[in-house]
């Protein structure tokens, strides 16, 4: 049972924020060792210096690869020769480039298969921009780097209230004009799949949001909604995906019509996780949908305001390992189901009765 105990890579992300505060206090309860074999990317002697400011007890052990990670312990690997240092609530081009040589073994072992999945501490997207790191977020670094050219779709999760976005980070300006009925049906597609494959939803129901207020007002406020989002829509209907809507964002949230739903599906970043955010903030979950490797994250970013003072919650970044663990096993599970399908069956009509027939034979066709 032990060999086969999930191991998960942790990325230390920006050292003055508080990424290592919530990893050490989650990993505080014995429990969670019990639940997999936790890897952090990144640097023993920062990890120490962050136990100490907030008076932590985690204990850790210092390993030079993950394929020596022990079980039954919280293991770091050193990522870096240069010597960091910790300015807590500092935006700093050096505690930038700790986070992305993290980031980069992280995946570097990822492919080697020495992880099985991946959980992500929040970065600062402009200390950590370089020639390296051309992304507005982990997201696209990933995709690029670990998709095989598969496309990402941003899933905010909290248990089963779940919304993913059409466009992410891209300027507000540039929503209209990025939205197409071809995006739309690819991120539905993503979305319907991955609730059936990372989630065990048979028949997933997606709610899907419109692009202007009260849903265009039967164009009056706009004509996305006809001309774009219904259309995708109706192909993908068509091809039995459980997608209804579009609904206006306002409403449906504020009368919690997202409880009858399994995912919802917003147009743009602040649509969906404005909303999120106000009711889920505390123990949300970023989910990369989509891909290859299984990546979450904590809802929040750095939290600079509060880095350093040892009252960040851990709850966020326990449930991004919590859904880590539960969709690497959601696939495992998927994969064996479809390793050895049945074989075709058809009925031969004969006589006046339907008798059944084992198609195991060519000659039978």
């Amino acid at each position: 049972m032990e060999d086969n105990k999930i191991k998960i890579g942790i990325t230390q992300g920006d050292i003055n924020g508080v990424g290592y505060e919530v990893i050490l206090k989650t990993f505080s309860d014995p429990m969670m060792l019990d639940l997999c074999t936790p890897v952090i990317y990144g640097s023993p002697k920062v990890a120490a210096y962050h136990r100490k400011a907030m008076d932590l007890s985690t204990n850790f052990s210092i390993i030079t690869s993950a394929s020596e990670a022990a079980h039954g312990r919280l293991s770091v690997v050193n990522c870096t020769d240069d010597e960091v240092k910790v300015e807590f609530s500092k935006a700093d081009m050096g505690a930038g480039k700790a986070a992305l040589d993290a980031l980069e073994q992280a995946v570097a072992d990822y492919k080697e298969g020495l992880i099985d999945a991946l959980v992500t501490a929040p970065i600062n997207k402009h200390t950590i921009h370089s020639e390296q790191f051309d992304f507005p977020g982990h997201t696209e670094y990933i995709e690029q780097r670990l998709g095989n050219g598969d496309k990402a779709l941003m899933i905010l999760m909290k248990g089963d209230f779940r919304v993913a976005l059409v466009t992410g980070h891209i300027p507000v300006s540039q929503i209209a004009s990025t939205l197409t009925k071809e995006l739309i049906k690819e991120k539905l597609t993503i979305f319907n799949r991955s609730l059936k494959q990372d989630f065990g939803i048979s028949a997933p129901r997606i709610a899907v949001f419109s692009l202007n207020p009260h849903a265009g007002d039967g164009g009056l406020l706009g004509t996305e909604e006809e001309e774009i989002i219904i259309p995708a829509m109706k192909e993908m209907a068509a091809k039995g995906v459980l997608c209804y809507g579009p609904y206006p964002a306002d409403g449906f949230m504020g009368s919690s019509n997202f409880t009858h739903f399994d995912g919802i599906l917003a147009m743009y970043h602040d649509q969906g996780l404005a909303p999120f955010k106000a009711l889920a903030m505390d123990e949300g979950v970023n989910f990369t949908a989509g891909l290859p490797i299984v990546r979450t994250s904590p809802a929040h970013g750095t939290a600079y305001d509060i880095a350093g003072k040892g009252i960040a919650s851990e709850d966020s970044f326990r449930q991004a390992v919590y859904v880590a663990i539960d969709v690497f096993r959601n696939r495992q599970r998927d994969k064996e189901a479809h390793a050895n399908p049945l074989r075709k069956q058809y009925y031969e009509k004969r006589d006046d009765s339907d008798k059944l027939k084992l198609d195991n034979a060519e000659e039978e066709l």
